[in-house]
């Protein structure tokens, strides 16, 4: 009988034995994939799942240097985007052509990307009418102000990403109704079934889908079609029932945007429940609302998640929390 450490030694040679035939199967963000193949002439499936990054300072002080084949997809403003490779080098390598890092870069950085990106609870609260009027409403303005939305205007006024643009109402012409569609910054451009575009608007006076209003329907009918027939010529292999268009609330920045997503794309937090609201969903909410056409969705009620290390959490919600506790102590 085998010893274990001469059944852990033979398994282990095993995997190198693996000669792949075909994929079965890839998640969207690619970090995992089955591949079916042969072993010593026997049926054999390899799942390959990318490893948790190591969190030892030696390793990391180390890997941005050390990647290679570093090539920019894009900048705009203090943001950059690549594509690298950490991988073994095989013979005849193309550059980038097995680029396994996707990386994003921020510089300089400020403290609300520092937190933005770092580990925090999650809360889930409930904008009302008053509350948005009162505080939300303010802290969007300011948000807006101190050039936090440079990098939306080079992309609508043709100063950046232009070649990346696959369709756009000429800048100017359609007046409030312009809009244009490209690429999401976090999609590898490549992956099909996790397609990620943004339609982004012109017009500056909707900050998000709180300013959308009976009047509006027409046009984001329109844009909804627009957007989706853009993609399916853009990438023929996408069927229109293939994806979902969607906004964020709250969204990332306060400019109006609306992705567009693969339905195969697996619903992470920013498309769970407390942060996607579904274009087709907003579109009948105002069709139903009594009232004229200035009746919007700034009158109704919205929950969503929002991130404890965030200022909407510490700046609005928080103290709001204590003073409901204090009143009910009262």
């Amino acid at each position: 009988m085998a010893t274990a450490e001469e059944s852990k030694r033979r398994a282990e040679a095993l995997v190198p034995k693996f000669q792949f035939e075909r994929v079965l199967n890839q998640d969207e963000a690619g970090r995992r994939i089955n591949l079916y193949g042969q072993v010593d002439s026997q049926p054999a499936l390899l799942v390959l799942e990318r490893a948790p990054f190591p969190d030892a300072p030696e390793y990391l002080s180390a890997l941005p240097a050390n990647l290679r084949s570093i090539t920019n997809l894009g900048n705009n403003d203090i943001y950059a985007w690549f594509l690298g490779s950490g991988g073994p080098i095989l013979q005849n390598d193309e550059k980038d052509k097995f680029a396994d890092f996707k990386i994003s870069l921020i510089c300089p950085c400020t403290e609300k990307h520092i937190k933005k990106h770092s580990r925090q609870g999650v809360r889930f609260v409930t904008e009302t009418p008053e509350i948005y009027r009162d505080k939300v409403r303010p802290f969007m303005q300011v948000n807006r102000e101190e050039g936090r939305l440079n990098w939306v205007y080079n992309i609508i006024e043709g100063r950046k990403e232009v070649e990346d643009v696959i369709y756009r109402t000429p800048l100017g012409r359609d007046g409030d109704e312009g809009f244009l569609l490209l690429p999401n910054l976090h999609w590898d451009r490549k992956t099909i079934d996790a397609l990620h575009l943004l339609g982004i608007v012109e017009r500056r006076d909707i900050w998000s889908l709180r300013d959308l209003k009976k009047k509006h329907i027409p046009w984001l009918r329109h844009m909804r079609t627009k957007l989706i027939d853009a993609t399916v010529k853009t990438y023929p292999q996408i069927e229109e029932d293939q994806l979902k268009l969607f906004c964020h609330y709250q969204p990332t920045y306060y400019h109006f945007h609306i992705h567009v997503v693969h339905v195969m794309s697996e619903a992470n937090s920013t498309q769970s429940l407390g942060k996607a609201v579904g274009m087709d969903s907003i579109i009948e909410q105002l069709e139903n609302m009594a009232g004229g056409e200035e009746t919007g969705m700034e009158s109704i009620s919205l929950s969503y998640t929002v991130g404890e290390a965030s200022d909407l959490w510490t700046e609005v919600f928080e103290p709001l929390k204590r003073n409901d506790r204090a009143s009910l102590s009262q």
